[in-house]
Formats: structure tokens, sequence, C-alpha cells
């Protein structure tokens, strides 16, 4: 994730930080600073750092149920929201995603849990209410941040656990795209609601609703993606007029191709156009700044990206993306030899397509095949 930074690698998972939550801290200290000084500035900050020791747990309470199922989890990012954990690839299964999404609310169940019994007392509404007051027992606040995680990320909207929870029960009986698009309608829907409120209570709410809104969009189109995927070939989606940079160019000849051409993403061959490595933008311009433009590209190309053969499904190489978390993929012939490319721009653009195609043939102004529909 852009503008996050790595603080360490826990059981093979990274640990990353974004930068906002630094701000957040900054925040906190100065809100709890007014209130009763140094000390309470102190325990402020000690209190969000507990915080998100509770979210890392409920992180890692979906890796842990990930890993069952046999689906790695590269990196978490910490987020002044939240915890994001990224899988590797999504489940297959309801059943699977059932399980992993309610491992991670479950984590903060058992944290409440131990709280409560070592206070022996209870969590109400009032430790839920006073999470901010820092007049209140700190144990009892943390135990009652848990209460809130648990009914918050239940909330049957994505990005939340809940939407998930509800995708899984409702693929259980129809199709994986119908229950995502069913799941995030709901989740537009609570987005909605939860800005009408923010307008009126607390404007906090618009921020989550905007975040919830895009979530539910990007969770119908990626099921959009999915459906389709596995009845096109990586042949009918990729690029096959591109710019491609020798193995013996310099940084000066690839920032020329850069601005000759439209292109992001540059294949790095070699004389028998053969596939080596992928040279970003990103790359390019970092390069130039540290190294300067005489560098050879063959030391900071990308030589992890992934290959396909041209024949392959498309699911598989949108796997292998996802996996790799690669800006594009390499599409070769059986003598490896380059003959495509695929970004996620290309992909979007066939969706754009066929988006396009359909409507226009609900109207009769085209025929469009469809092999499933024929009688």
């Amino acid at each position: 994730m852009a503008w996050s930074f790595r603080i360490g690698t826990i059981a093979g998972t990274a640990l990353r930080v974004h930068v906002t939550f630094a701000l957040l801290l900054v925040w906190i200290w100065l809100m709890h600073y007014r209130i009763g000084g140094t000390p309470a500035a102190l325990e402020g900050v000690a209190f969000v750092l507990a915080v998100f020791g509770c979210v890392v747990l409920h992180e890692f309470g979906h890796i842990a149920a990930a890993r069952h199922f046999g689906i790695k989890t590269p990196d978490i990012t910490l987020l002044p929201i939240g915890g994001v954990a990224r899988l590797e690839r999504m489940p297959e299964e309801p059943g699977a995603e059932f399980v992993i999404a309610i491992a991670g609310p479950l984590v903060n169940v058992a944290i409440a849990g131990v709280i409560i019994v070592v206070l022996r007392t209870s969590v109400g509404l009032e430790q839920i209410a006073g999470i901010e007051d820092p007049h209140m027992s700190f144990l009892a606040r943390l135990a009652g941040v848990n209460v809130f995680l648990v009914l918050f990320n239940m909330i049957p909207a994505f990005p939340m656990d809940g939407g998930r929870v509800l995708r899984a029960a409702l693929a259980s009986r129809l199709s994986w795209p119908r229950a995502t698009q069913i799941a995030a309608m709901i989740g537009q829907g609570l987005a909605f609601v939860f800005g009408f409120v923010g307008l009126f209570y607390n404007p906090l709410l618009i921020f989550i609703a905007i975040f919830v809104y895009l979530a539910a969009t990007a969770e119908a189109q990626n099921a959009q993606i999915r459906e389709v995927s596995g009845s096109i070939l990586v042949s009918d989606v990729m690029i096959t007029e591109f710019a491609t940079l020798d193995r013996t160019a310099s940084i000066d000849e690839a920032i020329e191709a850069l601005l000759a051409t439209t292109q992001r993403e540059f294949p790095v061959v070699d004389a028998f156009g053969h596939f080596e490595g992928l040279l970003t933008r990103d790359d390019m311009i970092r390069t130039l700044k540290e190294k300067g433009a005489a560098a050879p590209i063959v030391q900071v190309m990308r030589r992890d990206v992934p290959r396909i053969h041209h024949r392959k499904r498309l699911d598989e190489s949108l796997r292998l993306m996802q996996e790799a978390n690669s800006p594009a993929i390499a599409v070769v012939d059986s003598t490896d030899r380059l003959v495509g490319l695929m970004t996620h721009e290309t992909i979007g653009e066939m969706m754009m397509v066929r988006a396009a195609a359909a409507g226009r043939f609900r109207f009769g102004h085209l025929r469009h095949r469809n092999p499933e529909s024929r009688s």
C-alpha cells in the first residue's frame, strides 16, 4: 500500500504502518495533553497503541484461518481506521470465506472476555461510549474497544468482516457473483445511511460512508471480473502492440521510451525476444534520482514478474498477478518469447467494453454471442 512503511515481520507476514497512523498519534497526544498534560498524553498514546495491538491480533485471526485453507498473507497495513490484511488469493469456497471472515472478530471477543474476567466486571454501553474518556479505567476502555470492534466489523457491508460473512452465507445458495452483488448493494445502502446520519451527528460517519461505498463497489467489480475470467483466454485481452526495452538499455533510453509512449510498464527482453524483466515508470524516476541516467536497467528492473502462456485462462493470470503483487504479467509463447502484456488497465478496459456491448445488446443494436444462452 502506498505511503506505508515496514516496521517488522511476524510469522512470515510483513507488518506495515501507514503514515496517517503517525498523524493519529500526534492528534491523540495533543487532545489528551489539553486534558491532563504530559501524563494524560502518554496514557492516550499508550491506549492507542494497545488498541492497534488488538487490531493486529484481529488481523492475525484472519491470517491463521487463511493459512488453514492454504492461503498466504504477505502483509498487514495499519491505518487510522483499522488494519488491512492482504490475502495472496481469495478463498474459493463460501465456507472458507466464512471461517476466515469470522476469525478476526472472534479474536476480539476473546480479548474482551479475558479483560472482563481479570476485572471481574462487565462491559456495557458506558464503557463503549466512554472509550475516549481518559478518566475511565485503561483496561475497561480497552475491553469496550474490543466489543466495539466486534460490533463494527460485523456490520454487513464491505470491507467489514460482516460483509464477507453475508456474502459467504448468500453464496451457499446463490452464485458467487450474485451473492457479491447483493452484499455490495446492502453495503452501498448502509453507506448512504451512514452518510445521512453523519450530516447531523458525527462527520466521521461521512468518511466511513465513503470508504464503505467505494469498497462495496470494488467488490462488485471484482466479482464481475471473476465471473467472466474463467471463460476468457489471456490472448483475448492482452496488449500486443507495446514498446519493449533491450536488456542493454540505460535509464536514459528508458526515459525516452516513457516520454514517447503512453506506457507505464516496459518489458525488458533479450536479443531473441525472451522476457527477462519489467521496468515501471516509478522504477525509472527513482533510479534517475538515485543513480543517474547512465544506470543500466538490468540493475533495477523487476525480475519477479510472473509469466503465462497465451493459451491459458484469464483467471489463472489474475491469480498470478495477485500472488506476486505485480502491476503486469508477461504473456509468452511455447518458446518463451514475449507475445503480449497484460495489466490491470487492460482488464478494466475489457470490462468496460463488455458492459457497453451488453448495454447495446439489451436495446437490440448489437448481436452478443453467449454460448450458455443458446437454446
